[in-house]
């Protein structure tokens, strides 16, 4: 598991609602069986590795201290090909099997300098398609989908959330909902879908 967390300026209203949403969000993931490990990394108009493969019994609170702009596709092509990029050096029978990147922002791009809108989704379906990772994207005072769908992200498992405690909440409760669902899967039964109708309202605040 790999999230990416904007901590531009903007996202200082809702500060203390993504720390306790995302901690409660570890707190579910550490719930189930097996071996998690969770890579963290934050972006304003710089880029920074929290930490990485870190077991997910031992994943600290989360520290946020919004600042900056919003370099949106700088990071999330910094983010996927620096976790590439360990799995790679990582022995083939040591590597995760499966691979979930999480994205979460509260605004447009607006200072990228590295990764334009097509590279980064040229990354994201080579690694869907040659890797089978999955990506989520959530994304606050943007239509998220669209967004999300413009970037490689798929449409179902992009969602807005609305920039409340109940919004907050409500988004990170809907991939822990989804990440389970996708542990309950069988084997060769068709790809779980992503968010719901509910989900959705939910994060949307109705």
């Amino acid at each position: 598991m790999a999230a990416l967390l904007d901590r531009s300026g903007s996202m200082n209203a809702i500060a203390d609602d993504t720390r306790g949403g995302f901690d409660s969000f570890i707190a579910k993931e550490r719930a189930h069986e097996g071996d998690t490990v969770v890579t963290l990394a934050q972006f304003d108009d710089r880029y920074d590795m929290v930490y990485s493969s870190q077991p997910i019994d031992s994943v600290p609170p989360l520290v946020l201290e919004p600042r900056g702009m919003t370099a949106l596709y700088d990071a999330i092509g910094r983010l996927i090909t620096d976790v590439g990029s360990e799995l790679a050096a990582t022995p083939e029978n040591e590597r995760p099997g499966s691979v979930t990147i999480l994205v979460m922002t509260d605004g447009h791009e607006n200072a990228s300098k590295e990764w334009s809108n097509t590279a980064v989704r040229a990354l994201i379906e080579q690694q869907e398609r040659d890797y089978q990772w999955d990506f989520v994207f959530l994304g606050a005072n943007i239509d998220a989908v669209d967004v999300g769908t413009d970037l490689g992200f798929a449409r179902d498992k992009s969602m807005t959330y609305v920039s409340t405690t109940v919004g907050v909440t409500s988004a990170f409760d809907s991939v822990a909902s989804y990440q389970s669902r996708k542990r309950a899967s069988v084997m060769g039964a068709p790809p779980v879908q992503g968010f719901s109708e509910e989900d959705r309202r939910r994060a949307r605040g109705e």
